[in-house]
C-alpha cells in the first residue's frame, strides 16, 4: 500500500500517497529508541507528514516517559497488542451473523469514527478504506437486526496471512454477546491461512474477549496520534 518507505536514524517513515487519509500507512515509525526529545520527534512528525491532516507515531520499543511527554504536547496515545490465534475458542456465539457486502458496514464504520474522535470529520477515508478493503480481499460480517447491521468485523488477507482487522458494536447492543460472535465468524473464515491476528488495546477489555477466543498475545506497540483540526 505505501510507495515511500524513507529510512531516519532510528526507524522508517511510511506514506502511501494514494491514501492520504489512511492513517496507518502515513506515519513515523520508531524502531530503536530515540536520543531525541518529545518536542523534536513531534517536529520530525510534523515535517515528514506534511499536507496531511493527522500525524502519527508508531514506537515498536517502549516510549517511555515520552508519552507523558508527547500527551502533554496534544498527542492521543494508545498501547496495542497485535494477538495471534492459537487454540480453541472457550465461548461460543448466540447471535447469527451473516457475511454482507464490505459497504453494508458503512454507516456503522462512520459511527465508530465519530464514537472516537468526535467532532472530526472522517471526510475521504471511508472511500480509501473500501479501496484498500478491495486490494485486501476483505470479508465482511454482520449481525443484522430488523434488517439493520448492529455490529460488524472484517477479515483481510495478505498472502497466506489474515488479520481481523475490525470488530465494532453499537453503544446499546454492547454486552449482549454480539462481539463475540462476529469474532468467531471472521476467525472461522480465517481458518485456513498460516496466521490469523487481532489487534486489541492492551490497556482495554477487548483483549481479555479475544484471550477466550483463542488469541495470545505476540507483539505489542503504542501509537501516538494528533489531529490537525482537535
Amino acid at each position: 500500500m505505501c510507495d515511500l518507505a524513507e529510512p531516519w536514524e532510528h526507524g522508517t517513515i511510511w506514506r502511501a500517497s494514494r491514501y492520504p487519509k489512511y492513517w496507518s500507512y502515513n506515519l513515523v515509525r520508531v524502531e530503536r529508541a530515540p536520543a531525541m526529545s518529545a518536542g523534536e520527534l513531534a517536529g520530525l512528525a510534523e515535517e515528514a507528514l506534511a499536507g496531511l491532516e493527522h500525524r502519527r507515531i508508531d514506537f515498536d520499543v517502549e516510549p517511555g516517559a515520552m508519552r507523558g511527554e508527547l500527551e502533554a504536547l496534544g498527542w492521543r496515545s494508545w498501547r496495542l497488542v497485535l494477538m495471534r490465534h492459537e487454540c480453541a475458542s472457550q465461548l461460543t456465539a448466540s447471535h447469527r451473523v451473516e457475511e454482507v457486502a464490505y459497504g453494508a458496514t458503512r454507516e456503522l464504520g462512520i459511527a465508530w469514527h465519530a464514537e472516537d474522535y468526535p467532532g472530526h470529520d472522517v471526510g475521504d477515508h471511508l472511500q480509501e478504506a473500501a479501496e484498500v478493503a478491495e486490494l485486501r480481499q476483505t470479508r465482511a460480517f454482520a449481525v443484522l437486526e430488523h434488517g439493520e447491521p448492529v455490529g460488524y468485523s472484517t477479515l483481510e488477507r495478505i498472502g497466506n496471512q489474515a488479520e481481523i482487522a475490525a470488530a465494532y458494536v453499537t453503544p446499546e447492543r454492547r454486552g449482549s454477546g454480539i462481539g463475540t460472535a462476529l469474532t468467531l465468524a471472521a476467525t472461522a473464515a480465517g481458518g485456513r491461512c498460516d496466521d490469523l491476528f487481532i489487534c486489541a488495546d492492551d490497556e482495554d477489555r477487548p483483549k481479555q474477549l479475544y484471550t477466550r477466543l483463542g488469541f495470545r498475545a505476540a507483539w505489542t506497540m503504542t501509537t501516538f496520534l494528533r489531529l490537525a483540526d482537535q
